[in-house]
């Protein structure tokens, strides 16, 4: 047993014979991909002071009168949803809306480019958690495929891929990467 404040387990103390068993993404089932985000609140604020245009392009109009944390909370989600469906940054801002359901609990409504990648993918459900605490904004994103999605999302994004044109910075993303 480890002493007191001791990593109980440490890699440079494992066997060399045992390389390990890798345990690499799903390209089926259940889970299409799953993102987490963190946003400084007050650096997102002084962003957004410092920068007015950049109310409209990272939020939407439901969006833009929620308190400080509340719309880091909204940009965490938003490139959590990037993540979780494979492709960080590809997306406009724009796409994803977080809204509430009537006893407050969030939900993601997405638009344009984003929603056909969710829907190549087979995505049937996005399962949304956010949190603010300590000037830090958290959002995780789960992608659920439905009952007979069809391809899983490796091959999905090898067939059509889910690049979108142009990026948030205006970059082509059309183009396979080598």
């Amino acid at each position: 047993m480890a002493a007191p404040g001791t990593p109980a387990h440490r890699m440079d103390d494992a066997d060399p014979a045992d390389a390990g068993t890798p345990y690499p993404p799903a390209s089926g089932g259940l889970i299409a991909g799953v993102g987490v985000d963190v946003v400084d609140v007050v650096r997102l604020t002084d962003s957004l002071a410092r920068t007015p245009a950049l109310v409209d392009r990272l939020l939407t109009p439901s969006e833009r009168g929620l308190s400080d944390a509340s719309r880091a909370a909204r940009v965490a989600a938003k490139e959590a949803v990037g993540k979780a469906l494979g492709h960080p940054g590809d997306f406009s801002w724009q796409d994803v809306t977080v809204e509430r359901t009537e006893d407050a609990r969030p939900y993601l409504v997405l638009r344009g480019a984003t929603r056909a990648c969710a829907d190549r993918l087979g995505v049937a459900h996005l399962h949304l958690s956010l949190s603010h605490d300590g000037g830090v904004a958290t959002a995780i994103v789960v992608a659920e495929r439905g009952a007979g999605a069809g391809e899983g999302p490796a091959r999905a994004h090898r067939r059509t891929g889910c690049r979108t044109g142009t990026d948030r910075t205006g970059t082509d993303r059309t183009k396979e990467p080598s």
